[in-house]
């Protein structure tokens, strides 16, 4: 941004205002095309038994929709010999507390899932101040076979793609269907930027003069902290 901004007179700016919606309008109508596209795309059965830990006990995948129909589960990084979560996840976590009794009215259960053990889960979510559900995968592959998490040796790919590089672990939403018969079916996964939406302090930057102002930083993220190390 500059401060050598253009500055108009108000008749001028409602004209500019009016083109840049017409803008705006096309592209709704097409994330609603994509929106659609998205639910259409085929479903796979979910075949392999998984067994998370959650703070009612073991858990399979099948059980973690409670009442609802539909799960979405945030893959949040928080390795086994981590000491706290990470603070991009952290970032989209601070997000979850309010939305999750909304998305029960509309038969979805929204999660957090995780490698690290239950307790470390716990103890990070009260700190922060989290109430939404967080179970731990450490004892499945369900993070390895969802693509966010990365054995050392295994060939790395994110995001459909092969990977430069090593992780450990990665960010993504995975979303699963629960039909009449009980069969837990995945239905899609996002990765890398298709997570973006997902952040709602991100899309109100973009509304900003200075955006996200990442520019110039050592990394997009290098200015993130975890909301409480804010005020330290």
């Amino acid at each position: 941004m500059s401060e050598s901004h253009a500055i108009v007179s108000s008749q001028d700016w409602v004209a500019a205002r009016k083109q840049l919606l017409a803008r705006e309008k096309d592209f709704t109508r097409l994330r609603d095309e994509l929106s659609e596209a998205r639910r259409n795309l085929p479903w796979e059965r979910v075949d392999k038994r998984y067994v998370f830990q959650t703070q009612e006990g073991p858990k399979t995948l099948a059980e973690l929709f409670g009442d609802q129909r539909q799960l979405v589960v945030y893959h949040f990084m928080f390795g086994p010999d981590w000491e706290q979560g990470c603070a991009s996840c952290s970032f989209w976590a601070d997000n979850f507390n309010g939305i999750t009794a909304h998305l029960a009215h509309r038969d979805v259960r929204m999660i957090a899932i995780s490698r690290a053990p239950l307790p470390k889960l716990q103890a990070y979510a009260r700190r922060l101040g989290w109430t939404f559900p967080w179970v731990s995968s450490s004892e499945t592959d369900f993070n390895f076979d969802y693509g966010v998490s990365c054995r050392p040796g295994d060939r790395a790919t994110y995001n459909y793609a092969p990977f430069d590089g090593t992780f450990e672990e990665r960010p993504g939403i995975s979303v699963f269907y629960k039909d009449s018969s009980g069969a837990v079916l995945h239905t899609y996964s996002c990765y890398s930027r298709g997570i973006d939406l997902m952040n709602t302090a991100y899309n109100y930057l973009d509304l900003v003069p200075k955006g996200r102002d990442e520019a110039g930083l050592a990394t997009p993220m290098s200015w993130l902290r975890r909301h409480d190390d804010y005020e330290r």
